[in-house]
């Protein structure tokens, strides 16, 4: 008897009602069964919810590849980008962006189909808000699992004006690093991801080394931060890596380096590697959450039980 042939996850357009900002985005969800979790993907500055659906080559795209893992994967559009651009044309600041992704993810999805809960994963400026929404260790009555990061520091490794804005100047060449880090034709086929930085963001940008320990501070959630072999926005050495881990509450929080890959490495050969690891973290956090001692007093009734049925 033939092995039937899995159905491959098929990636379609939506829009999330936020409140009245229309969220627009990418979702793939595991063809014929209910997910497992929600990874939630938050592109960074410049970019789109493409980012991370790379069809460069196969197997590049973190939405086909969550959802042949069991994980619906929902990548958004900033605040700013896609639909909502009209209605916030110089974007929001860090707390507006958090308010309407709270109040788009509330509306996304009843209960069974967020399975576990929301996992934010999260590139570059993408980063900032993906932090300052784990503040909340819950998205609305939907657990919050963990947080991975890709391309955010705490300390910059270039002077201010370097830094990319709405105008289109700065070392935008930073966002690669080396070409052989990227399929040939990976720049050609990323260029309709591209999108203005809104204004209310780029000035933002230059507060984020300030703001970062109280915002730090309230994530009591896991926390993996990844830096490219060749990330060259934000320093990544022994002190700054100590310095960016210190302010985290997280019970978990780790930094690990991707070989092979600059700063865009959902768009480089690097991205698969990049996405099976961050949702190798994913498991990890389902794992510590399944395996957690129960609270006082369930624990010894839980374990009579089991004994009584041996």
């Amino acid at each position: 008897m033939a092995t039937p042939i899995p159905e491959s996850p098929q990636i379609r357009p939506l829009t999330l009602d936020a409140g009245g900002t229309p969220l627009s985005g990418l979702l793939a969800e595991p063809p014929g069964r209910a997910p497992r979790a929600v990874v939630v993907a938050l592109h960074g500055g410049g970019m789109s919810a493409g980012y991370f659906d790379s069809r460069a080559r196969p197997g590049l795209s973190l939405l086909t590849l969550g959802a042949e893992l069991g994980f619906t994967v929902l990548s958004l559009d900033r605040p700013g980008y896609g639909a909502s651009a009209r209605r916030h044309p110089e974007g929001l600041d860090l707390a507006g962006q958090g308010e309407v992704l709270r109040s788009a993810l509330a509306g996304f999805a009843p209960g069974t189909a967020r399975g576990a809960g929301f996992f934010l994963l999260a590139h570059s400026s993408g980063g900032r808000l993906a932090l300052a929404a784990a503040g909340e260790d819950r998205v609305g009555a939907t657990p919050l699992l963990g947080v991975d990061i890709s391309g955010l520091g705490r300390r910059f490794a270039v002077e201010h004006r370097e830094l990319p804005g709405r105008d289109g100047r700065g070392a935008w060449r930073k966002h690669w690093g080396a070409l052989r880090f990227y399929p040939p034709d990976a720049l050609l086929t990323s260029s309709g991801l591209v999108r203005p930085v809104p204004s209310c963001e780029a000035g933002e940008t230059l507060s984020w080394p300030r703001m970062y320990p109280e915002i730090a501070a309230r994530v009591r959630v896991p926390v993996r931060f990844t830096f490219a072999e060749q990330e060259q926005w934000w320093r990544h050495d022994e002190q700054a890596v100590a310095e960016l881990l210190a302010p985290l509450a997280a019970p978990r929080a780790e930094v690990v380096r991707q070989p092979h890959a600059g700063h865009n490495i959902s768009l480089g050969w690097a991205a698969r590697t990049y996405h099976l690891r961050a949702l190798a973290f994913l498991e990890e956090c389902l794992l510590a959450r399944d395996a957690a001692l129960p609270a006082p007093g369930v624990r010894g009734r839980t374990e009579s039980s089991v004994l009584r049925s041996l």
